[in-house]
């Protein structure tokens, strides 16, 4: 058997990981492409580096551009390479430009296409990720999904419960793989925040960063927020680019330190120590729900309701006081047990090669394998500065 992955971006890399760890126990021929969507060596090779990922057999080139440049970009070099490798299977990973892309091509090709993190909706079609998200669950053969609601999802949009698999979150897989040698790393220390509270930061979206004011409003409450606790930002190359247009880097002094990007051990070294995590990222959000961390998202929405109807995320919308009433929140309540998600437990590549290469089945009607917490509603919270 000949299978083929498709990555393009920090979150793919993460996702592909265990997936090629277990195709490679089970003597399946991997391929994996790179597409290049993302070409910086800090948000790239280190990856495959760091998560022990084979260096990738194709490298497409495609580099930066519009989403109709990207696509079409991915599509134009991809389609002759499977042509020329006849794959029995294209995996994609999670919802960027480069997932829709392998899977039209695969698609038009008759190659069957499997999809890893399938059945995440946010309902925000401003999103390009929905609208990935969307068009890959329809043309994939396969849907491998990491949460139940996933599957109620792809049940309103009419498809047939045979194309599903309730396997589990596979970025936990990595998770639970990283995690001792992110202990090792003590990162909290290299930083200076040993022994005490600190908070760490990652923004990037546009709706956060692309809009002047909006920015503005978000480092104002950054910097307030690091006149209680030493705040640690890993800054996205897009986000450095917009801060520095703004010709003034936010208040809060030393306790507010701008980072270049870090690296997934690290990274995941200083979430694991951290007393509150700020950010945009969908990764995030499942990691800090899976350690324990109080997270604060800001965003209207979520593909990713169950972190914040199981787990320790929270929604918030991009205004000053929100963001720092939510902290406050977070940071008062913390709750002393970590959630448990069913089926985030480590073993979710296991799944998916058991189905790709058994065609075992794992129904999503199945009994439950831990009790279900009450349900709180996955929404934004504008809570107003000093609100209890």
């Amino acid at each position: 058997m000949r299978v083929l992955s498709v990555v393009g971006a920090r979150p793919n890399f993460m996702k592909l990981a265990p997936v090629d760890r277990e195709l490679v126990k089970r003597g399946v021929e991997h391929v994996i492409v790179h597409t290049g969507q993302h070409y910086d060596p800090g948000m790239s090779d280190a990856f495959f580096e760091e998560l022990w990922i084979p260096a990738p057999d194709h490298h497409l080139g495609v580099g930066s551009g519009s989403h109709a440049q990207q696509t079409a970009g991915v599509m134009q070099r991809l389609e002759p390479l499977l042509v020329e490798l006849k794959p029995d299977l294209v995996l994609v990973y999670g919802d960027v430009n480069s997932t829709v892309a392998a899977a039209l091509v695969a698609a038009k090709l008759q190659v069957r296409v499997g999809h890893v993190e399938a059945g995440l909706r946010s309902g925000d079609w401003t999103m390009p990720e929905e609208i990935n998200r969307v068009v890959t669950d329809r043309l994939s053969d396969l849907l491998f999904l990491p949460s139940r609601d996933a599957a109620l999802n792809l049940s309103a949009e009419g498809v047939a419960s045979e194309r599903l698999h309730f396997v589990g979150n596979v970025m936990i897989d990595t998770l639970c793989w990283a995690l001792p040698q992110a202990r090792t790393l003590d990162a909290a220390a290299r930083h200076g925040v040993a022994e005490r509270p600190y908070a760490v930061v990652t923004l990037h979206r546009p709706s956060n960063v692309d809009e002047t004011s909006v920015l503005r409003e978000l480092l104002d409450a950054l910097g307030r927020l690091a006149a209680k606790l030493p705040v640690l930002f890993p800054v996205h190359p897009r986000t450095r680019s917009r801060i520095g247009e703004l010709r003034k880097l936010p208040a809060g002094g030393r306790k507010l330190e701008l980072l270049d990007p870090l690296g997934y051990l690290e990274m995941l070294s200083l979430v694991v120590g951290s007393s509150l995590v700020v950010t945009d990222s969908g990764g995030l959000q499942e990691e800090t729900t899976f350690l324990g961390v109080p997270c604060i998202t800001v965003r209207p929405n979520t593909e990713r309701p169950i972190t914040c109807t199981h787990g320790t995320n929270r929604l918030v919308l991009p205004r000053r006081d929100a963001v720092l009433a939510a902290a406050e929140r977070a940071l008062a309540r913390r709750s002393p047990a970590r959630p448990v998600i069913e089926r985030w437990d480590g073993h979710a590549a296991e799944r998916i090669v058991a189905v790709v290469c058994d065609d075992a089945r794992f129904d999503v009607d199945g009994a439950a394998e831990s009790p279900a917490a009450p349900a709180r509603r996955a929404a934004a919270i504008p809570i107003p500065l000093g609100a209890s």
